[in-house]
């Protein structure tokens, strides 16, 4: 039995998991949100339902970690530290330097912090939390997890963008994707529960959250996905525009009167999407109620994104010559039940029915009709399992 703490940080937040491994018994969950902004929150669950909540100013990831490390023991989540056997951190983006998970090392914390121009967003700060549990578990072997890494294995046809072909060669410019921790959990998943294994599937995989991406899985590797060069490439999402035209940058920066490229790339990824074409919420729940009361803009940014994700499942059928499976995950996927029928009703020349009755859950579910030719699945992901699960990999 082993303590394995999947870590996961991003900009402003900090989630953790203590995962007892191989069983894959959840001990202990958190989170450290609004760091560096008023109103920072630690909150922690164990024990038997037992909750722990802390509301003060955390300015930076170091103290983040910090405060997690002091209220862990004080908690007596953890009685010793000596107990924990692996450290799991999610890195969004590891280029073309990472095409596995990778034991932590300066080297490779320095690498990470240098691959911060293709997920600025992220990897610096998930370079910072490395480092500080590095000098808080030194003995502890502790593995770098890319979300990249799992499209590592999409063919170059697939990557290269259609530019001189020297910017790839120089300067690294390509598709790179996301989300592949997810992707790969939830296509192995609906494997075991279709009892097949993935190697023998053909499967298209969405996880659909505040940020969203479609990936086609053919027997167990991803050869295409969504999202592009960043996470702004693809579907409509919460905040970003997805899949836009790249003359509308210069076109929009001279009608807004803007400078900075930076200042338009900030509205393509945190004003855009759900957001900028409702003018209500990011929140597809609010979006969906909104629309409910008959606001049409609201009603526009569903279509847009139901569209949009109904486009990538088609033209990755195409791609695959074929679809054994089509996957529904993360927050938006695996609990709106609308979202999944609407989307699959406009789907159904290629033989994928749902089952209104199966549909309405939130848990892990076959969906589809029993004589539907493709099997729909609700599958919630579990990225914190997926890194404990490589941790462990990485440390034998």
């Amino acid at each position: 039995m082993s303590k394995i703490m999947a870590v996961n940080a991003g900009s402003s937040s900090l989630k953790f998991q203590i995962i007892v491994m191989p069983e894959e018994e959840v001990l202990s969950i958190g989170l450290v949100e609004r760091i560096g902004l008023a109103g920072s929150r630690l909150e922690i669950e164990y024990g038997e339902g037992q909750e722990f909540e802390l509301v003060e100013d955390i300015p930076n990831h170091d103290r983040a970690v910090e405060l997690l490390f002091e209220h862990l023991s004080s908690l007596k989540v953890i009685e010793n530290f000596d107990e924990i056997a692996g450290v799991g951190h999610r890195v969004v983006a590891g280029g073309e330097l990472f095409k596995d998970s990778a034991l932590v090392t300066d080297e490779v914390i320095q690498q990470v912090d240098d691959l911060g121009e293709f997920a600025p967003l992220h990897n610096y700060a998930e370079a910072t939390v490395m480092r500080a549990f590095k000098e808080r578990l030194p003995e502890v072997p502790m593995a770098a997890i890319f979300d990249t890494s799992f499209h590592t294995t999409m063919p170059a046809v697939n990557y290269v963008y259609s530019l001189p072909y020297e910017y790839y060669e120089d300067f690294a410019a390509r598709k790179y994707g996301a989300h592949g921790t997810s992707h790969r959990y939830v296509a192995n998943r609906a494997a075991e529960m279709l009892g097949k294994p993935v190697e023998d599937l053909k499967i298209i995989t969405c996880h659909l959250g505040n940020g969203g991406s479609i990936t086609a899985v053919e027997y167990g590797k991803s050869i295409d996905t969504s999202m592009g060069f960043t996470p702004l490439a693809g579907i409509t999402m919460g905040t970003r525009t997805g899949d836009i035209d790249a003359s509308l940058i210069p076109f929009l920066m001279e009608k807004l009167n803007i400078t900075d490229v930076q200042e338009i790339i900030d509205i393509f990824n945190k004003k855009s999407g759900l957001l900028g074409i409702s003018g209500v919420s990011s929140d597809m729940r609010d979006v969906e109620g909104a629309a409910a009361e008959g606001n049409e803009r609201a009603q526009l940014a569903l279509d847009i994104f139901y569209n949009r994700v109904q486009k990538y499942i088609g033209q990755y059928v195409a791609l695959m010559n074929g679809v054994d499976a089509i996957v529904f995950t993360a927050g938006i996927g695996e609990n709106s039940g609308i979202t999944r029928k609407i989307i699959m009703d406009g789907l159904t020349f290629f033989g994928g029915t749902i089952d209104d009755a199966k549909n309405d859950t939130r848990k892990e579910a076959i969906i589809s009709t029993d004589d539907s030719t493709v099997a729909i699945l609700n599958v919630p992901t579990n990225e914190e399992v997926e890194i404990a699960r490589e941790v462990i990999r990485l440390s034998k």
